[in-house]
């Protein structure tokens, strides 16, 4: 087996992690053979690196490699851009076209974020992992294709599998050989490494010279969690590289590019999962319903303690909404004095009063929920797969929110 250093050499590969070295070396034990390789680790930590290792040390490596982000291409097409479609078959199929399994016979097919996967597109790919078979959308007729398939995730697959979200046999028949990445925050040794390697990348690129961390920097730089791993440390070495007039770095300095340091930057809280775990964007919905019921019962509380003081009965108050008494059922009782029974004319007044607000606070609610986007996407510099990680929704959902509120990223 040619050495590992070579290997991190052609690939660019920056460290000398022993779990990062291991999965090195089981990319290229892997690669001669045809078998299924799962790729999983976070968001950032360069999962994209090893299908490449693997398809130019197998036998397939002057074959074509074609790589596919499952989480980037709307469900509605999906289909069609893996297996290919039939002219006519839908809307806006003017032409046969070929699908990616079709297109890489004989290669290497990539598909990172798999499990963003429809399952009923995971349907279909579990027939090609065991058949080689596949239909094109809109067609009865049956092809075949020879395709090596290396799959990466940053989803707890099993999790997904209990959750009824991925097929169980597709997660075993992809599973064959696990390749697990170790994010960046276990790698503390190769941090002020790969901070260096950027450094002189961006000093040639922008042509200045490079940036260097004081003592008390690198001890900052190490002990931060680096949520975005490897691309977060990557896109803040950017950050400093461009923005800072002097080219060495001190602690205090380098805390301000760091989310977790630097207050004025509009940021999302971060939610322990055991806490709450956004499954979808309804909970998402949910938990903005739970503060603003909560905001309202405290002025509630507040007004109605002036008013007792200044021996004034208050007026009964309109229900906010439907949705929030049917969500939380809290007695409007415990603050409110009784009232006198109304006549029809002022039943008919409340019922309009009611109306209106429903109305606005069905719009503050979007409101809310396209400012929780934005921010999130702030955060993350603009990533959508990041926000889309810290909203706990999928990039996809993300993806037509931001459609849906006209936001441009």
């Amino acid at each position: 087996m040619e050495d590992i250093r070579n290997i991190k050499q052609r690939f660019e590969i920056i460290g000398n992690d022993a779990k990062l070295n291991r999965a090195i070396e089981k990319a290229v034990q892997v690669a001669p053979t045809d078998f299924t390789v799962l790729i999983s680790g976070e968001s950032g930590v360069g999962k994209e690196i090893f299908p490449r290792i693997i398809h130019s040390y197998s036998t397939r490596k002057h074959e074509q490699y074609i790589a596919v982000n499952c989480g980037g291409i709307p469900e509605g097409t999906i289909d069609s851009e893996l297996f290919g479609h039939e002219k006519g078959s839908f809307t806006g199929a003017l032409a046969d076209r070929k699908g990616y399994f079709e297109v890489s016979n004989g290669g290497t097919i990539f598909l990172d974020e798999v499990g963003e996967l429809p399952l009923s597109t995971q349907a279909k790919l579990l027939r090609v992992l065991e058949t080689g078979e596949f239909i094109r959308v809109g067609s009865s007729k049956v092809q075949k294709t020879n395709v090596r398939v290396i799959a990466a995730t940053n989803v707890d697959l099993p999790t997904a599998v209990k959750n009824g979200k991925f097929r169980e046999d597709l997660y075993y028949r992809i599973n064959t050989i696990p390749i697990p990445i170790p994010p960046l925050r276990d790698r503390k040794e190769d941090i002020s490494l790969l901070f260096r390697k950027f450094a002189a990348d961006f000093a040639e690129k922008y042509r200045m010279p490079p940036v260097r961390l004081t003592e008390d920097a690198v001890q900052v730089l190490e002990n931060y969690r680096w949520p975005g791993n490897v691309r977060e440390l990557k896109n803040i070495t950017e950050q400093i590289s461009i923005l800072e007039q002097e080219r060495s770095v001190d602690a205090l300095t380098l805390k301000g590019y760091l989310p977790a340091h630097n207050n004025s930057l509009p940021a999302l809280t971060s939610i322990p999962e055991s806490d709450h775990s956004f499954a979808n964007e309804r909970e998402i919905l949910y938990k903005i319903l739970f503060d603003m019921k909560k905001d309202m019962n405290d002025l509630k509380h507040l007004v109605y303690d002036i008013m007792q003081k200044e021996h004034i009965a208050p007026e009964p108050e309109p229900p906010t909404s439907i949705v929030l008494r049917n969500l939380y059922e809290t007695p409007q009782s415990e603050f409110l004095a009784p009232q006198p029974p109304k006549s029809f004319s002022a039943e008919k007044e409340r019922h309009i009063e009611d109306t209106e607000a429903v109305i606005e606070e069905s719009l503050s609610l979007e409101e809310k929920e396209k400012e929780m986007i934005i921010k999130a996407l702030e955060k993350n510099h603009g990533k959508r797969k990041l926000a889309a990680q810290d909203l706990g929704i999928s990039e996809r959902t993300l993806y037509r929110k931001l459609k849906e509120y006209n936001i441009d990223n």
